[in-house]
């Protein structure tokens, strides 16, 4: 009789999952779309749970990007994630931390277009859980709001065909025959020559996609008839880069520490990857032309940041006159940069104690090959917050702009010399 109680509880569970899954079809997981990035190492039907690694090689940078969609939802029901990150290693076989493909909360969607967070999801060990009710027959998680190249392609072409003074242009193409989509903002007119001249670029590191949700809002907010943008175009032109690494992104590779190396540390005389390759000939051309003023390089820090912070000049490369621009223009931004991710007091530098090629990364290489009124200068926007998703990333880079307007209302050309 006891065996017999047993099996008649057993059945009655397997009655109630049924009908709590009636209608529901078989959970599919799929990454073979542009960007994804995911190993299956189970799917549960019965308990509507999926477990996953990130994909991602470490040859093509550090493997903590993970994005991909589920199918066979039924409208309405609870379906659990569980992200492995226990074997993650370093191009080196190094392990890599777990905490970088862990973030409190996951980013969500139903279309791919709107991102939305999980609630935050329950760590153990080097894996973390999240449930979340979907509404839809299917949805896509991933590490953070995915931004793949034929965003980048859609922006630029948007952005040019909306505003008479924008223009979009191919950077280049890489290795891998993807172009990498620019754009510059430029008014024509008799000062066109002696314009000062803005560069802001993103995802260097291709798993950082929070960079180029930053980039886009402050793309946006310049070509906008907001005063302080108007007021900004009037005296400068705008080069914009909304994905620097296009292959990794494509792929669904991290980028960071790739073999040979990463695309910031790789501004050199010899430099491996095309798009660095064509932006150091364009910058090197605007400094010919006295023009370039100013670069900002936007990144995503490490996981404990809980604001965005900039990384300045080494004491290496910080002449007192490049100090006080950099002061200045850093006390324009912390005026903007205020809700709802505040701008940190902290202002780390990226020296020889930092990176053994600390001078081949791209704001240093920028300090060193350019005039001292240049303020090059890395901008790290924190991703594991609850506002680390489309709406905060975005308004950090429309604040970003109104710092940037503040700052060049006195043309740092022609600055005195600090005393």
């Amino acid at each position: 009789m006891p065996g017999r109680r047993v099996s008649m509880i057993g059945l009655m569970l397997s009655v109630i999952v049924a009908v709590q899954n009636a209608g529901a079809g078989e959970l599919v997981v799929s990454s073979a779309f542009e960007g994804g990035s995911a190993e299956v190492v189970e799917i549960d039907q019965a308990k509507r749970s999926i477990q996953i690694r990130p994909a991602g090689d470490p040859q093509f940078g550090w493997p903590c990007w993970w994005y991909f969609q589920v199918s066979g939802v039924q409208p309405g029901e609870t379906i659990s994630v569980t992200v492995d990150a226990s074997q993650l290693k370093q191009a080196n076989g190094q392990k890599l931390a777990s905490n970088w493909a862990l973030p409190e909360r996951a980013a969500f969607s139903t279309d791919q277009k709107y991102w939305l967070q999980t609630s935050a999801g329950v760590k153990a060990d080097d894996t973390c859980l999240w449930t979340m009710k979907v509404d839809a027959e299917q949805a896509w998680f991933a590490w953070g709001p995915p931004f793949v190249p034929a965003d980048a392609k859609q922006l630029v072409d948007r952005l040019s065909r909306e505003h008479a003074d924008v223009t979009a242009f191919e950077l280049c193409k890489t290795r891998a025959g993807r172009v990498v989509p620019a754009l510059v903002v430029g008014q024509s007119g008799s000062d066109a020559d002696s314009r000062m001249v803005i560069w802001v670029q993103a995802r260097q590191h291709a798993w950082e996609s929070g960079g180029s949700w930053v980039g886009r809002g402050f793309i946006e907010w310049a070509v906008s008839d907001e005063p302080q943008a108007v007021a900004l175009r009037k005296i400068a032109d705008i080069y914009f880069v909304p994905i620097m690494d296009i292959d990794n992104v494509a792929t669904g590779n991290g980028g960071k520490n790739q073999v040979p190396h990463d695309h910031n540390r790789d501004w050199s005389e010899t430099p491996e990857w095309n798009s660095v390759k064509m932006a150091m000939r364009f910058i090197k051309e605007l400094e010919r032309q006295n023009r370039l003023v100013l670069f900002v390089d936007l990144h995503n820090p490490g996981s404990n940041s809980p604001r965005p912070f900039f990384y300045v000049s080494p004491p290496e490369l910080a002449t007192k006159k490049r100090k006080q621009l950099q002061d200045a223009f850093i006390a324009a931004c912390r005026l903007e940069m205020k809700t709802p991710l505040k701008l940190d007091q902290s202002t780390p530098s990226t020296g020889p104690g930092y990176d053994q090629r600390w001078k081949e990364i791209s704001s240093n290489w920028v300090r060193s090959a350019t005039r001292e009124y240049v303020v090059g200068i890395t901008l790290e926007t924190c991703w594991n917050t609850p506002h680390s998703n489309p709406a905060g990333y975005m308004a950090v880079g429309q604040q970003l702009g109104r710092g940037i307007a503040r700052y060049l209302e006195q043309d740092p050309r022609s600055s005195p010399a600090p005393d």
